[in-house]
């Protein structure tokens, strides 16, 4: 993924690439055209020093010739050639490409041709300058534009890691501090004080929305306890009640089953009165009895409670040992997962089907046999029901869920070989 400092960055750069690579042929063409109007200017200049310096040597005749031809002998880029014809010629500026004997290759060549007046005589001056050096200069010019085009990607690349540093930092701080966020822990989050306007108003409402979620989710344990606490009185009275209406020996064979009946969904509504009690207190972290547990015990009195209902669904039952699972946590917490997990693998499993306990340093993992992978969406979600056991609260690994995140730890499931996999890491501290 592109960092957001990058995208701008990146559309500098080619910009700057593309006004460079379009900037050389506009240099060429300007310093030709200023090289060119310079030597347009020196032949103008050299064409009246020369006409005017014959006029002030008064030279005729045989002393003439003689200056003429040494002239044009001596100098190969200009002569100076005596007209026969009486016939006016305008001034010209040509361009020429001829072989340059003192460089021995070809160059290019700016002249003048004009007309000068000598001894009261016509004479053709003929004046020609190469021009070769606005390639050389256009090369110059090109490789400091490829320079400083560097230096400025370098300069582009430094500034946007310093921007990004310092500008961006209050914007790192609060991602970071959003990551960390536990909703259940009730608090909120204290942004650190920035001078920038927009992540300032971002904080606030980042504040804001943390705030009435917290309120909420603790209206909302509130509630739960509360209700939960509030069911627990007419429940037992239910309950007491539908005992004594089973003793009386007047109840017919409809009444009892009626009384049977109603005992069913009670003895649900008990097991989730019960559970959003201890999901309450989870929640509230009302658990400070830490220890030192010894899992492997704790899963073997959970398989002696649930011994009967193993051997009625006539499951094959095995432990798998590679090391001790000592953890430090609340005992009860503890005592809960490990029923919580091994009946839910009794639940899941088929009849005569297979359940493995596997106890590792780090890890524990209850496996049972299955057809299909459970949906991993909602398994943790309270109230999810994945089974039809009418006893099944539907909170069962809600509360294993929510231990193993109190104490740190990773709860994963798996479908894998037919076998549905519950697994336990514990944190390494």
């Amino acid at each position: 993924m592109t960092k957001l400092l990058d995208k701008p960055f990146k559309a500098f750069t080619i910009y700057a690439l593309i006004i460079l690579l379009v900037s050389i042929p506009i240099y060429f063409l300007v310093v030709d055209w200023i090289w060119v109007t310079e030597i347009d200017d020196h032949h103008e200049m050299t064409m009246e020093r020369i006409e005017n310096r014959f006029k002030e040597a008064h030279l005729s005749g045989h002393d003439l010739e003689a200056i003429l031809n040494s002239w044009n002998m001596l100098q190969p880029s200009s002569s100076i050639m005596p007209i026969t014809e009486n016939i006016a010629r305008p001034d010209s500026i040509y361009e020429v490409t001829k072989y340059n004997e003192y460089e021995l290759e070809s160059d290019r060549f700016r002249g003048l041709q004009t007309v000068i007046e000598i001894d009261k005589k016509p004479y053709l001056l003929n004046i020609e300058t190469n021009v070769e050096e606005a390639y050389e200069t256009i090369f110059a010019i090109g490789l400091v534009t490829i320079l400083l085009y560097g230096l400025l990607v370098f300069g582009f690349i430094q500034l946007n890691r310093r921007i990004s540093k310092s500008a961006w930092k209050p914007f790192d701080n609060t991602l970071t501090k959003l990551k960390s966020f536990d909703l259940s822990l009730s608090k909120g989050v204290e942004f650190d004080e920035t001078d920038i306007e927009e992540f300032t108003e971002l904080n606030q409402a980042i504040t804001r929305l943390i705030a009435e979620n917290v309120n909420a989710y603790n209206q909302q344990k509130a509630f739960v306890a509360n209700a939960s606490h509030e069911l627990q009185t007419p429940i037992a009275l239910l309950k007491s009640k539908l005992d004594i209406l089973f003793q009386d020996e007047k109840l017919s064979a409809r009444q009892s089953e009626l009384v049977n009946a109603i005992q069913i969904p009670l003895a649900r509504l008990t097991r989730v009165n019960k559970n959003l009690l201890l999901l309450a207190r989870i929640d509230n972290s009302k658990f400070s009895d830490s220890s030192e547990i010894d899992f492997l015990e704790k899963i073997e009195k959970s398989e002696e409670l649930l011994q009967d209902y193993i051997s009625e669904r006539k499951l094959t039952y095995k432990k798998e040992i590679t090391g001790i699972a000592n953890v430090t946590c609340s005992l009860f917490l503890a005592e809960t997962l490990v029923n919580n997990l091994l009946s839910n693998a009794i639940r899941h499993s088929p009849v005569s089907g297979e359940i493995i306990v596997r106890i590792g340093e780090n890890e524990i993992a209850f496996l049972n046999s299955g057809v299909e992978r459970l949906k991993e969406e909602t398994l943790f979600k309270r109230f999810s029901i994945s089974t039809t056991e009418t006893t099944n609260s539907g909170l069962g690994l809600a509360i294993v869920k929510e231990i193993c995140k109190q104490n740190g730890w990773e709860i994963n499931y798996d479908f894998l070989d037919h076998f549905h996999i519950f697994s336990v890491r514990f944190s390494k501290f």
